[in-house]
């Protein structure tokens, strides 16, 4: 099974509709969605092509194909608006004998680890910025943000598959690949 991981679109159309090109291009079987979907928050410009309605119409269209976590930004009317789940905290995959601990990244993070064990993976988003680090054995894969990448980032997402995490840019580019 293939996902393609993404975070913090951020109500922007153009790079919904950018992510769910690449949805298709990857083949993927499921989307992830790790939080920040509709609204910029108020610490954050407008992302390119801000239309939350828009982004509601194209990720309703996979609804049957689509996990979220509910990330900071994210209030109970747009769980009203969307017809797949988006309140959960976090959600588990496991992946080759491993736990994949999957939340936005604003109540766990790299300082407060969610509950794993060594080897384990927390895959998050918020900070906007990709990075794979180890802290005390688990190893914490940030997906970095589809609308509004910070700190020299490029507009990115993750694909997972075979035990295999790879950071793309929003045209398909490899930059980053993790093994568990």
């Amino acid at each position: 099974m293939k996902f393609l991981i993404a975070s913090d679109i951020h109500g922007s159309a153009l790079y919904c509709r950018k992510l769910l090109e690449a949805f298709a291009l990857e083949n993927a079987d499921r989307l992830i969605l790790l939080g920040d979907i509709l609204y910029h928050g108020p610490r954050n410009d407008l992302p390119e092509e801000y239309a939350p309605k828009e982004v509601i119409r194209m990720l309703n269209g996979l609804k049957g194909r689509v996990f979220s976590v509910r990330g900071n930004c994210e209030a109970e009317v747009d769980q009203m608006v969307l017809d797949f789940p988006i309140s959960a905290e976090s959600i588990l995959i496991p992946i080759c004998g491993k736990l994949v601990f999957a939340a936005h990244g604003h109540q766990y993070n790299g300082g407060d680890m969610p509950p794993l064990s060594a080897g384990d993976v927390f895959l998050c988003g918020h900070t906007h910025v990709p990075s794979c680090v180890e802290r005390d054995g688990i190893f914490v894969l940030n997906a970095g943000s589809v609308s509004l990448p910070k700190e020299g980032a490029p507009h990115s997402y993750m694909t997972l598959e075979n035990g295999v995490f790879s950071w793309k840019t929003m045209d398909g580019e490899v930059f980053d690949v993790f093994r568990i």
